[in-house]
């Protein structure tokens, strides 16, 4: 919306007001644990999406790269479903993954896994890593082991 604002691109419609009230009705009704009603304007909110996505792509003349890339994320973001791989959770911070806590309480996170290595005494941090991908926990000891040796 505010790429095509910026490109002086006329909107059919902009969908504002009707998005952010869909947004409130959407975490109201998950909240309240009335999944069918959330789904219902999940789905209303990709209708409003997909409608200014195909009129942006109709009235644009020349596609710079950034309108380039926010057009291929709306576009994956519109063909993802359930049980898609490589999913956008983050449209600002596209590198952000699921990473599955298991733990009952919060089972999910958002981000990025980080290896952190620190001191047995002072609590000092001698090496720390991000490991995009989500790998076995197991399989990070050794780069964040390398890493500290490197470092002290």
């Amino acid at each position: 919306m505010r790429s095509a604002i910026e490109r002086e691109i006329e909107l059919r419609q902009s969908y504002v007001r009707k998005s952010k009230e869909a947004l409130i009705k959407q975490s109201r009704y998950a909240h309240a644990k009335q999944y069918k009603r959330a789904y219902r304007e999940t789905r209303r909110l990709k209708i409003y999406l997909g409608r200014v996505y195909r009129d942006v792509n109709r009235k644009a003349t020349e596609f710079d790269p950034d309108l380039r890339h926010y057009l291929h994320l709306t576009d994956r973001l519109l063909r993802q479903e359930k049980e898609s791989k490589n999913k956008i959770y983050s449209i600002h911070a596209p590198e952000v993954e699921c990473i599955s806590n298991g733990k009952a309480h919060k089972r999910y996170e958002f981000g990025v896994k980080v290896g952190m290595a620190t001191t047995s005494k002072g609590n000092w941090v001698v090496g720390i890593q991000s490991f995009p991908g989500n790998p076995y926990d197991g399989h990070t000891l050794e780069e964040t082991l390398n890493q500290v040796e490197r470092l002290t």
